[in-house]
């Protein structure tokens, strides 16, 4: 385990120690600031009890990404593949 790093990372004003890979870090620093930087702005705009509510709000809006990231990453594909088949038939046409 001597090519893994000992983090900290701070979310919710709550320490998790992380054992990871070193390429790894960056992408969980950036990401615990995004969830920082919610729930700042969760707790600005609503009126907020919990800080469960809130990292329930974050974990919600982060899945909705991802989710609509994949429909709209199916819908390109499948654009594209229209596309790709119709120009394959205009070739055909022409051969």
């Amino acid at each position: 385990m001597s090519d893994h790093l000992k983090i900290k990372l701070s979310i919710a004003n709550r320490v998790y120690p992380l054992t990871i890979n070193p390429h790894q870090e960056e992408g969980l620093r950036k990401a615990a600031k995004k969830i920082e930087a919610m729930i700042g702005q969760f707790e600005q705009n609503y009126s907020v009890r919990d800080k469960q509510d809130v990292l329930a709000m974050c974990a919600l809006q982060f899945a909705t990404q991802v989710e609509q990231k994949n429909i709209d990453k199916d819908y390109v594909n499948e654009e594209v593949q229209q596309k790709l088949e119709a120009l394959n038939e205009l070739l055909n046409e022409h051969i």
